[in-house]
């Protein structure tokens, strides 16, 4: 979709299947510091990107670029695992270019999209919903979920366009504002029960809007119609039809228990809530 890039690069490293601090780990030996790196890809891709120039210190770091395939918004943000057997304790990395071309970053087939816009949406609802929410992340996630609603109102063929602005000015207030609940229970799921990122999203986002809304997020509350057509046009409208067990959710439950961003979401979840939303998803 982008033969230059390739075409132009001093090496191309396909990033393989996996988890991020892992593929991030085994390239490590093959990256020039001195060299910028170009992610062409999802938020897989691009997050592999950031994890392997975070492994440096600051100041000695290769230049990131994205081009970004998807709507993950990963190229707006600094979040990012680790890569395995570098310092943790470095900084994250953002990267310091960013293109985002509606005919990439909206291209994927109509039910990848529908998945990749509920990543998005989960952006725009949930960081407004943070302890470190301010008034202009607060002021562009509701323009990203409004972009998002009008992409799909006629019901047809969803605008691209919109949907690639909606997910820069998502990725923007997720950013700014942290993550919680949310993001802490699909990134869970998609690590330990092998849920693609985006149907994970899709699948927990109408059970988690909820969540924030009992906890006086009105705004989240009035998304839960747009993030359940998402669901059912990312076909991922319950876990079992994902191939999830249930006994994986209790896995799921215990491990998204011990994540620190869940301090993000006043009153903090316990394991308890988190277990009832997966058994809700399920």
């Amino acid at each position: 979709m982008a033969p230059v890039v390739g075409e132009r690069a001093g090496t191309v490293h396909e990033v393989a299947p996996g988890r991020v601090d892992e593929i991030a780990g085994a390239l490590l030996g093959e990256i020039d510091p001195g060299t910028p790196i170009v992610a062409l890809g999802g938020g897989r891709v691009i997050d592999t990107a950031k994890a392997l120039a975070a492994a440096y210190p600051p100041g000695e770091r290769p230049l990131v670029a994205a081009v970004a395939t998807t709507l993950s918004a990963a190229e707006m943000t600094a979040v990012h695992r680790r890569a395995a057997g570098a310092d943790g304790g470095l900084p994250g990395v953002r990267p310091a270019r960013v293109v985002n071309d509606p005919a990439l970053s909206a291209s994927q087939p109509p039910v990848e999209l529908a998945a990749s816009a509920a990543n998005a949406l989960a952006h725009a609802a949930e960081g407004p919903a943070t302890r470190r929410a301010s008034p202009v992340p607060v002021l562009t996630g509701r323009e990203a979920a409004r972009l998002i609603g009008a992409a799909y109102a006629d019901g047809g063929e969803p605008d691209r366009d919109a949907l690639a602005l909606a997910a820069l000015l998502s990725g923007y207030t997720i950013d700014s504002a942290g993550y919680g609940l949310h993001h802490v229970v699909a990134q869970t799921l998609a690590r330990f029960a092998g849920v693609g990122h985006g149907q994970a999203n899709a699948v927990m986002l109408p059970h988690t809007l909820a969540a924030l809304e009992r906890r006086g997020a009105p705004e989240a509350g009035r998304l839960v119609a747009l993030a359940s057509d998402l669901a059912c046009r990312a076909q991922a409208m319950h876990l079992r039809e994902l191939g999830v067990d249930e006994a994986t959710l209790d896995r799921c439950a215990d491990a998204a228990a011990e994540r620190s961003e869940l301090d993000q979401t006043p009153p903090r979840p316990d394991r308890d809530e988190l277990r009832a939303l997966y058994a809700a998803a399920y």
